[in-house]
């Protein structure tokens, strides 16, 4: 019984360690915090108060990143506050077309 009990015990373990490391990893993306009224044309340096008066006027804080200049909407748009129109390195769950950002850093 007591072996039945142990086996039952680390075959859960295994489980467990194994649907965590499938839990999908952050990942980081270098790119311009800009706003979904402008998207692409907003990710450049120029463009800092023109995202701020957008995002201001309701547009919402999206990332395009430097690679593919993909747009990825922001899941949790508070933590982008401190950066709009800024170039950054972002790190958090990426699903699609949306990102959920755990940290943010300036480039």
């Amino acid at each position: 019984m007591r072996k039945l009990f142990l086996l039952l015990l680390a075959g859960a373990l295994i489980l467990l360690m194994a649907s965590v490391s499938f839990a999908g990893d952050a990942q980081t993306v270098n790119g311009w915090v800009s706003d979904s009224k402008c998207g692409v044309k907003g990710a450049n340096a120029s463009a800092e108060e023109c995202t701020k008066k957008c995002i201001t006027a309701g547009a919402s804080p999206v990332v395009v990143t430097d690679k593919e200049q993909k747009v990825l909407a922001v899941e949790n748009p508070d933590a982008l506050k401190e950066h709009y129109g800024h170039h950054v390195a972002v790190t958090g769950h990426i699903n699609g077309d949306k990102i959920h950002v755990e940290s943010v850093k300036m480039l």
